[in-house]
């Protein structure tokens, strides 16, 4: 099967444009190995809603690339960020959180050009221009194109004279942000991804010890919301794997079916990318180090938030065998993401033939889940499957809770609530739901 690229409207083209005219209907073969660990999981993430159809969007998932999310991958994607967002700004009180522009430094060098993806179909599909009209219109639009980031550390650098007064010039002190930025697919060109780094300034004499603190707690930050712990491992980087100006480095990795993947890059950058960006005057980046001034040396943490979605839905997804009313066996899979990240707390279930005081009570407590901060699925979008049915589908889809609202309901305020994890259901009063939920969250918080 011929499949066409579906393109974001701008992606870098340095090193692009021949390799997207030599691929643009390139053949993709999907494995047929139902056993296959990955291909089971992307298909669960199209049919749970977390990746939007097309191989295109499946491959850049897998590798660790923007991708068109569907509604859960948008919930995951913003639980994560989130968690990793108060994960550092909790650590230390010396942390800012700054935003930088997504266009690079041309003077630096900083950052890519990029294009505009469908003016170059045109231009391609174009019968009206001959093969050199043809290439100097391309040329034109590679003239006209805009450079775009290749990474966030290069803006918290210049941001960094900026905020010295907020610190009163005294070290240490971080810079954290989140954003996308391009870096290359595989194919010979780039694309974006969603990134999060921390740009810490500390004294040169504990620079080192400062690289083994934030690894220490990055790996543990990790772990904590995996179901399979060990899956996450850190190590040193070789001297021969070093980033360009690092003395020493540290990766988070995560053992992927297919090897090993870094989630996040830790580096050690002394201080010559600061003073390459302020033109090496050291008097106006010094700060204290005690009664001591001295120019900061630099601690980079980057994590890329696509390829660590990935990572935790392979981390978190069982095959479980189950006996079916029949007693027939079967594998029920389930995607056990930490209630933390888990996109959609509890899904509500009215059944067949939903009666109207059904739908109220239905619309009512989904209201006051929304209004409570807790993510709920909508009993009405499926009113025609069997009860068995959805919840395969909502384990599939990683819902904690199930909750079913029948005439028993209607007659006592009492609901069956089914855990995702135990599948036990359990009665529960309609008015207790709630602050059950928001309990249960805490504890998982707090894990």
């Amino acid at each position: 099967m011929n499949i066409e690229p579906t393109l974001s409207i701008r992606v870098p083209c340095r090193d692009f444009v021949g390799q997207y005219i030599a691929n643009r209907y390139k053949t993709t073969v999907c494995p047929n190995d139902e056993t296959d660990p990955t291909r089971m999981l992307l298909e669960l993430c199209v049919d749970g809603f977390y990746v939007a159809p097309g191989q295109v969007h499946t491959d850049l998932f897998k590798r660790g690339m923007c991708c068109n999310y569907g509604p859960l991958g948008v919930e995951l994607k913003k639980n994560l960020l989130e968690q990793w967002w108060s994960s550092i700004k909790r650590s230390r009180t010396q942390v800012f959180g700054i935003s930088t522009l997504t266009t690079g430094d041309e003077k630096s060098g900083e950052g890519n050009p990029s294009l505009d993806v469908e003016r170059l179909n045109q231009l391609l599909d174009a019968d009206e221009f001959n093969k050199a009209q043809r290439t100097q219109r391309i040329l034109m639009l590679l003239r006209q194109s805009t450079s775009l980031r290749t990474n966030l550390l290069q803006g918290a650098l210049e941001q960094y004279i900026s905020w010295l007064e907020l610190v009163k010039r005294r070290l240490p002190f971080g810079l954290a942000e989140t954003g996308l930025s391009f870096q290359p697919d595989g194919s010979g060109s780039r694309a974006e991804a969603t990134y999060a780094s921390l740009v810490w300034f500390c004294s040169p004499r504990s620079s080192s010890q400062w690289l083994d603190h934030w690894a220490r707690l990055r790996l543990q930050w990790w772990r904590k919301f995996a179901l399979a712990p060990s899956e996450f491992s850190s190590r040193d980087v070789q001297v021969d794997e070093l980033q360009e100006g690092a003395s020493r480095g540290v990766k988070i990795v995560y053992s992927f079916p297919w090897g090993q993947e870094t989630l996040e890059n830790l580096w050690s950058l002394g201080d010559s990318d600061l003073l390459q960006t302020h033109g090496g005057v050291r008097a106006k980046i010094q700060c204290f180090d005690g009664q001591k001034l001295v120019v900061p040396h630099v601690i980079s943490v980057v994590s890329n938030m696509d390829r660590s979605m990935m990572a935790y839905m392979h981390n978190s997804l069982q095959l479980m065998k189950k006996h079916d009313g029949k007693q027939k066996l079967y594998r029920r899979k389930v995607l056990k993401l930490h209630p933390v990240l888990a996109p959609v707390k509890v899904a509500l279930d009215m059944g067949r033939g939903a009666t109207l005081e059904q739908r109220q009570v239905c619309d009512g407590l989904l209201q006051e889940f929304l209004d409570a901060g807790i993510s709920a699925w909508p009993g009405s979008i499926d009113i025609t499957s069997s009860a068995e049915k959805l919840n395969t589908k909502y384990d599939e889809m990683g819902v904690l809770f199930t909750m079913v609202i029948d005439e028993n309901t209607l007659e006592s305020g009492v609901l069956q609530v089914r855990s995702r994890d135990t599948t036990i259901r359990e009665s529960k009063h309609i008015s207790e739901v709630k602050g059950f939920l928001l309990r249960y969250m805490r504890a998982a918080h707090n894990m």
